[in-house]
């Protein structure tokens, strides 16, 4: 069954003369139960795209569908039936940590009591803290509070607008732990973030850039399909050896990842030679060259060209 079901959705700003196409005929579908993930840089087209699925934005043309429902002629079944965390902290920061769970409970005409169990394992941890004003929490203890707010009235389906942007490594990770307990207890969830070893952590990803959809796959089957070898290099003089690369003709991209550049050549077969004749010719020192194999931001990086 499909959870959610998008179909050719486009979305156009407008500021003077300057025009933008956040979506460009955006089309995909979630099934339900499933952790789908939206990966794509800042600018890609993720806020515009969850902002029209949660009824707070129209699309110039195409459908969409949340649990069945229109987001046009159903819009208020929608927001009866989803949780919606945006990127921005949007909690009111001069209420506490409970006077903000219990304001959005009443909204949804519900009580923490009714749907504690639903939010227990996230809630406990900032329970000790349930009178500090939610101005005054940490990134990831705001994180929390938001995920709670937004899971109170129990939706089926659950959005998150680059939920862990900001936050520290180790919350990041407790926040996915989360939302893998959340997933076996039917919930789906739709997130997106910009990072992109958090695809990873996901059923299925759509990677997006400048409003339109990349691919649409597993984890697994996105680096499956990356179309050529991969080779990695380092040297003493990183920066020198990175522009000499990129100059050569053979060579499909390189760019700095971590310790090393990631080479791809536009021809299979000159691979390892072309890079060992360019280290000859640059006399470069403390060269280490290998293959390896590609992660979902190489394979970004070549769908992106």
């Amino acid at each position: 069954m499909k959870s959610i079901i998008v179909e050719q959705l486009t979305k156009t700003y407008r500021n003077g003369k300057v025009v933008t196409e956040a979506l460009k005929g955006i089309s995909f579908a979630v099934d339900k139960g499933e952790i789908f993930g939206v990966i794509g840089p800042d600018g890609a087209g993720k806020t515009s795209l969850f902002r029209i699925l949660t009824t707070l934005l129209q699309a110039d043309s195409g459908t969409a569908s949340v649990d069945g429902f229109d987001v046009i002629k159903d819009f208020k079944k929608i927001r009866n039936c989803v949780g919606y965390m945006p990127g921005k902290f949007s909690l009111y920061p001069d209420l506490t940590v409970q006077e903000n769970l219990e304001f959005f409970a009443s909204i949804f005409n519900t009580s923490i009591k009714e749907n504690y169990e639903l939010i227990r394992e996230i809630y406990q941890q900032i329970e000790p803290f349930k009178n500090r004003r939610a101005g005054q929490l940490s990134g990831g203890m705001k994180q929390k509070l938001a995920l709670s707010c937004a899971l109170i009235h129990k939706p089926t389906v659950l959005f998150l607008d680059e939920p862990t942007t900001g936050v520290d490594a180790v919350s990041r990770k407790e926040f996915w732990e989360m939302l893998h307990r959340l997933k076996i207890l039917g919930i789906t969830i739709l997130v997106s973030t910009a990072y992109m070893d958090e695809a990873t952590l996901c059923d299925r990803v759509a990677l997006i850039q400048n409003g339109k959809l990349l691919s649409v796959n597993t984890p697994g089957g996105i680096v499956s399909e990356y179309p050529n070898s991969l080779w990695a290099i380092r040297a003493g003089e990183m920066y020198t050896l990175l522009r000499a690369i990129q100059a050569d003709p053979a060579i499909e991209s390189c760019y700095p990842f971590g310790q090393y550049h990631h080479v791809a050549f536009k021809t299979p077969g000159l691979n390892r030679e072309k890079l060992e004749e360019i280290v000859r010719n640059g006399k470069y020192t403390d060269v280490e060259i290998k293959t390896i194999i590609p992660n979902i931001e190489d394979c970004f990086m070549a769908l992106m060209n």
